[in-house]
């Protein structure tokens, strides 16, 4: 069930013109956790904002959480089953564009089950989808957390790196982009997300040949998800050497 981040490469490069958009980058004081923590919420608003805002509890909230979790162990064998459960639905919201019911889901799946890396995910790709990308980037850090030979959960967490060194040029995120992508093509290398963002990569560390050969690569597991623009920026660098692109 599990929804990649983003297209590849969509919006990632600095040549896009994203100077303009740097406050996202420094947005972690001011993202909606932050703001929870500022002024009250009432509990429609702490349900769509990631594990409920992460703020102290009200009575209201509590009441309908014992509510929802004694429903829940009627409903099911285990909570792991119900947290499942409600995991496969807030994906197939997420499918929609229903980001503020996908993240109310997910977050009821991590209350029945904070071991599901799912949860952690989801709420990751909701975050990057509201641009909110250091909220992305600690969710699927969690995921991580649990879940650390997941191929496809730390290429998307590379893909929210790239994403801010393509605001920020900050090296640190390029550094760990690139320690969670050689991690990933360790256990998988034929995973074709994992050799487009090696090849992004690259391309921002001006190693154009391993730019290109990364690029074939993925072209040659998975062509459908090749970024035809990324290509026209890398062959105004370098021309193709295996001459595939004219």
């Amino acid at each position: 069930m599990k929804e990649s981040v983003v297209i590849w490469l969509a919006i990632l490069i600095p040549v896009f013109g994203l100077a303009q958009n740097t406050h996202l980058a420094s947005a972690g004081p001011n993202t909606d956790t932050n703001l929870a923590q500022k002024k009250p919420l009432d509990l429609k608003e702490r349900r769509v904002l990631p594990l409920f805002g992460e703020v102290s509890k009200t009575s209201d909230q509590i009441d309908e959480e014992i509510r929802f979790l004694s429903e829940c162990d009627k409903s099911f064998t285990t909570r792991a089953e119900a947290s499942s459960f409600f995991t496969a639905r807030a994906w197939e919201y997420l499918q929609e564009g229903a980001l503020d019911t996908a993240c109310y889901r997910f977050n009821l799946a991590h209350l029945l089950n904070d071991k599901n890396v799912e949860a952690y995910w989801g709420l990751g790709v909701i975050s990057y989808q509201r641009e909110n990308w250091v909220e992305a980037k600690r969710m699927l850090s969690r995921g991580i957390g649990l879940q650390g030979e997941n191929v496809p959960l730390l290429v998307d967490l590379s893909t929210v790196d790239l994403k801010l060194y393509a605001i920020t040029s900050r090296k640190e995120e390029l550094d760990e982009a690139a320690e969670l992508l050689n991690r990933a093509t360790a256990i998988d290398s034929t995973y074709a997300l994992g050799q487009y963002n090696l090849a992004l990569l690259h391309y921002n560390l001006n190693d154009l040949d391993k730019s290109w050969e990364h690029l074939h690569k993925g072209r040659s597991l998975d062509f459908n998800q090749m970024n035809l623009d990324f290509v026209e920026l890398l062959k105004a660098r370098k021309p193709d050497p295996q001459g595939f692109f004219k």
